[in-house]
Order: C-alpha cells, then structure tokens, then sequence
C-alpha cells in the first residue's frame, strides 16, 4: 500500500512536472472574399424594399445576386454580427463568399515551416503521431482553415505563467514580448518604474531577477503551441504566427513552483499588459489568496486559460486547483489524443472542465533550438490560449468573458466528449472566428442504426490483479460500438483498454463513467476488451450491455 501512496502522490505533484515526453477536411477549403457574406432571405429583395431591409439588416446590400438573395460587407471583427444575422427573422441562411478557382489552383493558408506536417494539433491528416497511434484527419484546432482569416499579432501579448521561455529559440526568438523601456534603459535600474529590474521580456520569480530564461523545457514548449514565428521557413508555427510572449517564471529547474510567486507572475501580467494567461500547472489546496489574483486579472479584462489536470480525476467530484476556481475568466482545458479520445491522464468534469483539445504527442519547441513531442493538460491549455490569441488580434476589443464565451460556443461537437466536458467538444479557431455553425460529428456512434442486447460484465467488485480478455463480434458489420450500462473503477490504475481485430488500439477507459457510455466507433465486426487492475483498491466493475453496428 506504501507504493502505491507514493505513486498516487507523485501524481499530485505541480502539473508542469508531470507531463509526458515522449477531419478537419469539410472545411479546409474556405478561402473566400474577406468580410463578403451571402445572405439567403426568407423574402424577395426589389428597388423599393431595399433600403428598408437593409436597415432591418443593420449592413448595406452591396449586390442583389437573385431575387431572395443579397451580397453584403461585414467589417474584418465579422463573427459577432454573422452569429446576429443567423439569428435574425429575415436571413434562412448565411455563408462566406467563397472563392473558386480552377483545379490545381486551390489554396490554403498553409505555412512554409518545413517541420508543420508534425503538429498534428493544428492540421491533422490521420498520420500516425510519434508513438505510433494513427489519428483520424480533422481531429484537430482548424488551424489552417482559420489562418485564411487570422494569423496572428504582434500586438497581443499572451503571458506564459511557467518555467520560463527560451527566447534563444529560432522559433521564439522574435516573438518576445519587449518591455522598450528596459530594452533601452540601463542595466540594473528599474527603468520604467514598474518595480523590476531589467525585465525585457518578462520576469523570473524564481530568482527574482529580470532574466526569464526556461531551465526546464516546460514553458519553452508551450510557448511554441502558441506562437512559435509562422511562415519564415524553419521549424514549425504555433497558432499564432505573430504573437507576443511574455514569460513569467515561477516554476523552478525541477517544475516546481510557490503560490507566492504563482500571484506575482499574475499580477505582473495583469499590471503589464498581457490579456492571455496560460497556466499549464496545478497543485495545492483551494487558496483564497490565489483566487484573488485570479479575480482581479477577470476585472481587468483577462482571459485565464488553464490546464484541468493529469490524474484522471473527475473535476467535477475531485477539484483540482486552479482549473477548478468558478471566477468568469477561468477556461478549463482537457487533453485529446489524435483521434479524439480523451487522454488516460486527462482530467475531465461535465460541469468544470470546459473544452478539449490536443495533448498527446503535441511536438513544439524544446531548449537548445531543438523541437520535440510531450504530453499532458499542459499541451493542450496553449492549444486554446493559442485561439484566443487570434481572435483577440482579430478583434482587439474583445473582453474575458467574451473570448471564453465565442470559444466554448463554437467547439466541434466530438461524441467521444460527451460527459467529459460541458461544452462536449473541441476547441476549433476557424469556428471562433468565422462564427459559423460547427458541424456535428461524423464519427458519432450513436448515429449506427442496429442495437444487438449484449450481455458481459466483470466480477462485482472485481478481484485485485484482474487480468480479464473477451472478444465481442458481430458478423458482416463493418462498424460497431459497445454501450455500458454501470463502469466503475479505480481511476488511472485500473483500465479496460480496447483493440480492434488486427490488434489497433481503439481507447482505454478507467475510473467513473456515465450509465449509457459508448466507446468511439470499432472499425471491424470485431472487437477486444482487455481488463486490468493492480493490486490495491478495486471498484464495482463493468457491465456491457449493447452493440451498436452498421449491420
């Protein structure tokens, strides 16, 4: 029992010290005519009824292209009013006005960074990532499809509360953000009066000087994610490709770090101009003095994107701090994988955790110029901080509040997030900025039409040191999917790992799980559960009790 206290206590230990090293096709193709939008009225448009619709519209019509179909000119800051105009009583429907072009002469907004293939986060095309799990294309943050509206500003200051950033970098090196004032003022004064020292680019409370250098690699990664420079071919693109990066290091060498520092990275941030905080971290109790921090950074405006967690906790029934604090600029971030499973170490809540997004084999940058793949919440939190970056350099007059609410309103739905997090999807930048309608998901298994009764459960409770195998199958399907009825375990140790036939691996699943939980799509008339627990603590168990097919 001692080990395992100990495991279970390592795993508790400061997020940033924990992570793991290691189809989006339908809308790919959005090149179109910047701020023109098709309207599709419910009514016919003439000479003497123009000017009054137009006016009802709130846009001038700039063509009448059919009899109940107009052509307007929305300002570049689009999404609010496109989401109003969908909305309003006289439009059907609305859609940008694309731009076609002849065969082979279609383009996208796609960087010439030779190392960009890698970052299946930001495009994936169902490679297999770097352990080998083959992903499922559009998995992924749209990326691409929004860099034909937004690549990025300068003037967007992001703050990365972490161990620090590697402004050496190639990739990172232009994207610091500058303090003028110390850059041009005199070594060892506090020339801009703001109580540091020779704070270019940010601060190291660490060692309180103005130096902010990583020494651990952790912050150097998230960084990247977010902003690594884009399209000066080398390395990779982050989200963003122009951004500004402040770091502020309050992790130490070994990715630990105090809250009296984590509240003086805050408020430096606050004080200092950054609207976006990435907080790839956690740990500790409930502190009311680092939810005031927190508190004040949402009365100035500020957006506290941050990681849920790496114990595979339900958040909603275990809170992890700070990701748990329900103060309005908190955004709560889940890890996927490249198929759109939840990560095993992920935590997740239906009510807390707000939105997924890539963290499992997310390649970016690494100390020494280097570039390499880690795991964990803390990838996929600048995924998000990343997308609303752009849509702040898209719209600099975007508030907290409102950039949390258009990135949780337009996630793309995933079946696999149902019950994981509250708004059951994805985060996606095209659809936070386009303001159009996301898709449902394609992969949806409750979508399979066939529903065979199926009876297999484990022991109730189940043994320590299980080791359990059953092969389900379903002649002539070509698809299938398994319904539970009760799934409970220990979370994080004990785990029902399913394969496909040809031995794929599909997804794992461990600790408490919703009454009805179907697993992502089986391809195959054949699937294979593979049960095991370790020696201590076991739980109610598993019952199948459905098999959902295309047969």
């Amino acid at each position: 029992m001692a080990q395992k206290f100990s495991r279970r206590a390592a795993s508790m230990a400061v997020l940033a010290a924990t992570f793991i090293f290691s189809n989006h096709s339908f809308a790919d193709l959005t090149e179109s005519r910047p701020g023109e939008f098709i309207l599709e009225l419910r009514r016919e448009v003439n000479d003497e009824n123009q000017q009054v619709i137009s006016d009802s519209l709130g846009t001038a019509i700039i063509d009448r292209i059919r009899g109940n179909m107009v052509l307007v000119h929305l300002p570049k800051n689009a999404a609010q009013m496109v989401s109003r105009l969908r909305e309003h009583p006289l439009v059907s429907r609305i859609e940008p006005n694309f731009i076609y072009r002849t065969v082979g002469q279609q383009v996208s907004k796609i960087p010439n960074d030779p190392e960009f293939s890698k970052t299946w986060g930001l495009q994936n095309t169902g490679a297999a990532d770097k352990s080998g799990l083959v992903g499922i294309a559009g998995i992924d943050i749209g990326a691409v499809s929004a860099w034909n509206i937004e690549t990025g500003s300068k003037a967007v200051v992001v703050a990365v509360i972490d161990t620090g950033v590697d402004f050496n970098h190639p990739d990172l090196k232009s994207q610091a953000w500058v303090n003028n004032k110390e850059l041009n003022g005199k070594v060892g004064v506090d020339d801009d009066g703001n109580g540091f020292i020779d704070d270019i680019h940010g601060y190291d409370f660490v060692n309180n000087k103005g130096d902010s250098s990583d020494d651990f690699g952790h912050g150097t990664h998230c960084a990247g994610t977010i902003g690594a420079k884009g399209g000066d071919s080398q390395g990779l693109v982050g989200v963003n490709w122009d951004v500004s990066i402040m770091a502020l290091k309050f992790l130490d060498k070994n990715g630990g770090g105090t809250l009296a520092n984590a509240i003086k990275s805050i408020d430096y941030a606050r004080l200092n101009g950054a609207k976006i905080l990435n907080n790839s971290w956690g740990g500790g109790a409930l502190s009311t003095l680092l939810g005031t921090a927190i508190e004040d950074a949402a009365k100035a405006g500020i957006l506290f994107v941050v990681a849920a967690g790496n114990n595979s906790n339900n958040n909603d029934t275990t809170p992890t701090y700070p990701s748990n604090y329900e103060y309005e600029n908190i955004l709560s971030v889940a890890a996927l994988n490249n198929r759109g499973i939840v990560a095993a170490f992920s935590n997740y809540g239906a009510k807390t955790v707000h939105v997924a997004a890539p963290g499992v084999e997310v390649v970016s940058t690494v100390l020494k110029g280097g570039y390499d793949s880690y795991s964990g919440t803390s990838m996929a939190t600048p995924h998000v901080a990343g997308i609303a970056a752009l849509l702040l350099a898209n719209n600099t007059k975007l508030n907290a509040v409102q950039l949390k609410n258009r990135i949780m309103q337009s996630v793309r739905p995933l079946s696999t997030l149902k019950y994981r997090v509250s708004t059951s999807g994805i985060a996606d930048a095209y659809y936070a900025l386009s303001g159009l309608t996301p898709p449902g998901d394609p992969n949806d298994p409750a979508n399979l039409p066939k529903v065979t009764p199926y009876v297999f459960a484990t022991d109730h409770p189940y043994k320590n040191l299980s080791k359990l195998e059953h092969k389900i199958r379903i002649p002539g399907a070509k698809k299938l999917a398994i319904r539970f009825g009760l799934f409970e375990t220990e979370a994080g140790y004990d785990s029902l790992s399913i394969f496909t036939n040809k031995g794929d691996f599909v997804t794992s699943i461990s600790g408490t799980q919703p009454s009805g939980l179907l697993t992502p799509i089986i391809d195959g008339d054949t699937a294979i559960l593979r049960f095991s627990s370790d020696e201590t603590d076991t739980a109610y168990g598993f019952d199948v009790e459905a098999i959902l097919s295309d047969q």
